[in-house]
Formats: structure tokens, sequence, C-alpha cells
């Protein structure tokens, strides 16, 4: 599962050099605002098609990802609110996977310098299916777009964003 295509970057071409078997799932309701959800999504198409690896990416729905983190929106960065976003996407991708006959998952959420590689495999416990817990590196591609934020309208790094 990709949060955006600088850090999948490095995920990616391990992934291909191992030869495995996989498509990239951008399933990232919590980005805000939609504009930059479009943006961050259109980079990660972008990639991939340079790579010239398949993707997957449903429907914006960022109204459910508001019920999900409902009432943990002060929380702090990498706090319970980053927990449960993590549980929702992961727990969609597993779903997704298992329907389109994959075994397993893993997730570059962690590669992120905004987030916590821990935080993230401890939310795919429980999964239904395989998780793979890789800690891929972050190595963006040459002049690609970088976000300064999550992607949470809740972040503490999301006023950066706008300073």
């Amino acid at each position: 599962m990709s949060c955006c295509a600088p850090c999948s970057a490095a995920a990616i071409k391990q992934l291909q050099k191992l030869g495995a078997n996989f498509v990239v799932l951008f399933y990232n309701p919590n980005i805000f605002p939609h504009e930059e959800y479009k943006r961050r999504l259109d980079e990660q198409i972008k990639l991939c098609d340079k790579l010239g690896v398949k993707y997957a990416a449903p429907d914006y729905d960022h109204d459910a990802w508001l019920q999900c983190i409902k009432g943990l929106e002060g929380e702090s960065e990498q706090g319970r609110r980053c927990a449960e976003c993590f549980k929702m996407r992961l727990a969609w991708g597993a779903k997704w996977a298992y329907k389109n006959g994959y075994n397993a998952i893993t997730s570059v959420f962690g590669s992120s310098p905004y987030k916590n590689q821990i935080q993230v495999d401890e939310a795919a416990s429980g999964l239904p299916i395989k998780y793979i817990d890789c800690n891929f590196s972050f190595e963006p591609e040459p002049n690609s777009y970088r976000q300064k934020y999550c992607g949470c309208e809740f972040s503490e790094t999301y006023d950066d964003k706008k300073a």
C-alpha cells in the first residue's frame, strides 16, 4: 500500500528486483484537501507508469475517514489518530488484496519521514491476510512532487505546510 510516490519509489524497485507479483494500492482517504489527494494520486500513477507497475485507486472517501478518526482530531502526530488511520487503510487493503487473488500486503506508510514504522506494523496485526513488515527506504525519484505533510488536515505538519 502506498501513501505517495516518494515513499513508494524504492519499495517498487525492490519488489521488482525480487520478481514479486504485486500491485500498488493507493487508498488514502486521509489526504486533505482533495486537490492534494489528486496531486499525490497523479504522481503515483506517473511513477507506476514509468516503472511499468500495476496500480489500483478506489474513489476518494474523506467522509468515511473522518468517521473513522472521529474524536481523535486533537491527537498528536503518531498518536491514536494515526493508529486508527493505518488500521482503516490496511484493512481496506487486505480486503482488496484477498478479493483480487493476492495472499499478502505490505505498506510504505512507515517510510514517510512523518510516520513510525512500528506503529504501522502494529496497526496491521489481526489482518485477515499475511502482512509483510518491510522497512522500505525513502528514496524519492528525482524531480518528483514531495509534499511537506502526511496528508491529514489534523497533522501538526499540515500547519507547517500552510505557512
